[in-house]
């Protein structure tokens, strides 16, 4: 491997396909982790896969790119997290992935057959998918019996679609195999030939409880592809808008996971807190969803927080912690709670869990603490950490975020001098950066290339309910009907977040 350039987050190398397994087996050995991996086309002609880890030793990012001639060996057996990496490079990218353990498409479901593959640059704008129904590549129930039950894709309320596919006896589920990317949109390949101030738009739109985060996240990848700074109270304002976001998250967490213990009091008391963060949040920025607000180089416009913002989180802080308390002295809550999906260490490490699943299930890592951005480096996050890796666990770590954010926020108030908001940022063309954030569920990255004319050439989204969906059926084998809609809510997962 040679190196092509370092900097001081990233180093960026090139390596050979058939050196991959070597190079992931000593980040392991490292004690590191693989992050992500994509493939896009420098030119129409060429196609380059990327692979994104974080070093053991140090915790810095590397970024290893190589040239498929022909297959490429798969290194999910030995990273099983990047599983689903490859199965989407291969629906979307046609590249073949020799050895791959999970043989079965992802994006693309069993019986479409796409003219050439969707992001070849060939790809045909008027073609319309061809699709002849066929079976999932679930497994099938062997033995009389085992049932299997296909649940959706549409489900009850509001809820995305999703297929959850189990095999189980009884009360009892052996298997679950979900299905998603029922209504894929896209949306990375619609950044393509945008300008890099509207592709701050759609990243907005990629998941909506998560607009700021992934804004966020974007900026900073076309930030560091243009090399540009950030003016500090515009990092200031991002960092405790994006906690305003992770607030407002977690509560309606709260207020949710007590829906599914049948805890109404509970759960009208948590949606009504969380409406009351999103109150603020229009308040002071126009937009309960904190849209609008962001672009490379910092924010469209001003805000000002001071003097009411302090004495209204003041107030909601007084309503939190009661709240948060009879939750926690609340027995019938709890017996559904404790010992329900657990998530081991283990696992969490090797099927990619992030925020706080990882974090409840014993990791302390968090990218704000980790790799600061916006103002992160002068106001480090309080990271809890919990070991038993339960919903109860999930719920403790949010419970703590909530306070630490609260914290926070009131920490940057009083940082707040006077100054611009936006500094210019025109990434050069063929530039490339690496944007992320902790969004309130987890890592999320986003890679920007830039091409010959100034605009986005290809965008990847390293989503946290992308990895989080990976993890969730290993808490739910094994498990019971009667937990099941307790143990998918103590995830926080989002369909949109992952069915990009």
């Amino acid at each position: 491997m040679m190196p092509a350039t370092t900097d001081a987050a990233i180093e960026l190398m090139t390596i050979a396909p058939a050196d991959l397994p070597a190079a992931v087996s000593a980040i392991l050995r490292d004690g590191g982790r693989m992050e992500m991996a994509y493939a896009w086309h420098p030119s129409r002609e060429a196609i380059e896969l990327r692979y994104l880890a974080r070093r053991g030793k140090d915790d810095r990012f590397v970024l290893w790119r190589c040239t498929p001639r022909s297959a490429v060996p798969s290194v999910a057996p030995i990273s099983p997290l990047l599983g689903w990496y490859e199965r989407e490079i291969a629906d979307l990218f046609g590249i073949e992935f020799e050895g791959r353990p999970e043989p079965h498409r992802l994006v693309l479901h069993e019986g479409v057959r796409p003219v050439r593959p969707p992001f070849d640059p060939a790809y045909p704008a008027d073609a319309r998918l061809q699709l002849q129904p066929l079976a999932s590549g679930s497994p099938e129930a062997a033995g009389g019996d085992v049932q299997r039950l296909p649940f959706g894709p549409i489900r009850a309320d509001v809820v995305e679609s999703a297929e959850l596919i189990f095999l189980y006896v009884g009360e009892h589920i052996l298997h679950l195999h979900p299905q998603l990317f029922f209504k894929h949109r896209g949306m990375e390949k619609r950044f393509e030939g945008r300008s890099c101030r509207h592709g701050a738009v759609t990243a907005e739109r990629v998941s909506g409880v998560g607009s700021f985060a992934h804004a966020l996240a974007f900026c900073q990848a076309v930030e560091a592809a243009a090399g540009c700074t950030v003016p500090r109270r515009a990092r200031l304002l991002r960092s405790l808008l994006a906690e305003l976001e992770r607030l407002y998250n977690h509560l309606h967490y709260l207020g949710h996971l007590a829906h599914t213990t049948t805890l109404k009091v509970g759960e009208a008391e948590g949606k009504l807190l969380e409406e009351r963060a999103k109150q603020i949040n229009g308040r002071l920025a126009g937009s309960r969803f904190l849209r609008s607000l962001l672009v490379p180089g910092g924010l469209r416009r001003d805000l000002d927080p001071q003097p009411w913002l302090g004495g209204e989180l003041d107030r909601l802080r007084g309503e939190i912690a009661p709240y948060v308390t009879r939750l926690e002295n609340t027995n019938s809550h709890l017996d559904r709670l404790i010992t329900t999906g657990v998530l081991p260490h283990q696992v969490a490490f090797d099927q990619g869990a992030t925020g706080p699943i990882e974090r409840a299930s014993g990791f302390d890592r968090d990218l704000r603490r980790d790799h600061p951005y916006a103002a992160y480096d002068e106001l480090p996050p309080d990271v809890p950490v919990r070991t038993g890796g339960d919903a109860h666990a999930r719920a403790q770590v949010r419970m703590a975020e909530i306070d630490a954010s609260l914290s926070l926020i009131q920490q940057a108030l009083p940082l707040l001098d006077h100054g611009p908001v936006c500094a210019e940022c025109a990434p050069p063309p063929g530039s490339e950066g690496l944007g992320w954030a902790e969004s309130p569920r987890g890592a999320l990255l986003y890679a920007v290339h830039v091409d010959d004319g100034g605009r986005l050439a290809r965008v990847k989204i390293k989503s946290p309910s992308f990895s989080n969906w990976r993890v969730f059926p290993f808490t739910v084998h094994d498990s019971n009907m009667m937990d099941y809609a307790i143990n998918e809510a103590s995830f926080g997962l989002t369909v949109a977040g992952c069915d990009r």
